[in-house]
């Protein structure tokens, strides 16, 4: 029983450094924002490293790194079973498990560039690094970017997986992977590389209709005019034009925080 209070000083802790609002929590999430920057830089060039001798050392360290960010931040968590039903979570496991088994989930590993996007739609980066964007047009931008950047390289490691030296194909090197799928995702096509068979046109055809799609998605997001998230005390509507001075929905006055008064 003499433990429990030292476990819970300990939680509390963890906690105050990946949830609170201190000079110090921010330094160590800055910290560790870095840290992951560069694990991702190391998962999008893994392909292209993948035989150097020291790969599997790096591979083990940055395994030894997640799964102790993980089980911190799992135990900083008010309550461990929400803190498994978060996305989030999910992804890091996965991610944890290809790092511990390269072997086994060789052919899985590029969706550790997941993290990408975990990393750009967490609440900790836009609290942390980026509190002035913090719900503006960048950082609607930078979700959006972060989010067709994960596709292009999620879509890239399907190909190189599925399609890399098999005859006909033009796929040799991982460059060669990137290269198609940025040519089928802007649908330019030029037909100097192609998958073959069924299951080639199938993947050729979904990375096709979502390059559309994040095309447009980032063509909305960058030149739509933006809005503010701002709850209407009255009736709750929760987005409203910039200049906004009275709720379109019920027409109470608004005072929403403007930076430049």
């Amino acid at each position: 029983m003499s433990a429990t209070p030292q476990r819970l000083s300990f939680r509390r802790r963890l906690h105050e450094l990946y949830y609170g609002e201190s000079p110090r929590a921010v330094r160590f999430r800055l910290a560790w924002i870095v840290v992951d920057l560069i694990i991702i830089g190391f998962f999008i060039a893994a392909p292209l490293i993948r035989e150097d001798a020291g790969f599997l050392i790096v591979d083990y360290v940055i395994a030894a790194i997640v799964a102790v960010d993980l089980a911190a931040r799992a135990f900083a968590w008010r309550r461990f079973k929400s803190f498994l039903m978060r996305p989030n979570a999910w992804i890091d496991f996965f991610v944890l498990l290809t790092l511990l088994f390269p072997q086994w989930l060789f052919n899985l590993g590029f969706l550790r560039v997941l993290r990408l996007w975990t990393l750009f739609n967490s609440d900790v980066f836009w609290s942390t690094v980026a509190r002035r964007y913090d719900d503006t047009r960048v950082e609607h931008v930078t979700r959006t970017v972060a989010t067709f950047v994960t596709f292009l390289f999620v879509m890239t490691g399907f190909v190189y997986t599925g399609f890399a030296r098999v005859p006909d194909t033009g796929i040799v090197t991982y460059v060669d992977a990137l290269y198609f799928t940025v040519a089928t995702l802007s649908t330019t096509g030029f037909g100097d590389i192609t998958l073959p068979g069924t299951w080639g046109r199938i993947l050729s055809i979904i990375i096709m209709a979502s390059g559309v799609t994040f095309f447009v998605r980032l063509a909305h997001t960058l030149f739509r005019p933006y809005k503010v998230h701002f709850r209407c005390p009255t009736c709750g509507l929760g987005v409203h034009e910039t200049d906004a001075v009275h709720c379109k929905a019920c027409g109470v006055v608004l005072n929403i925080p403007n930076d430049e008064y």
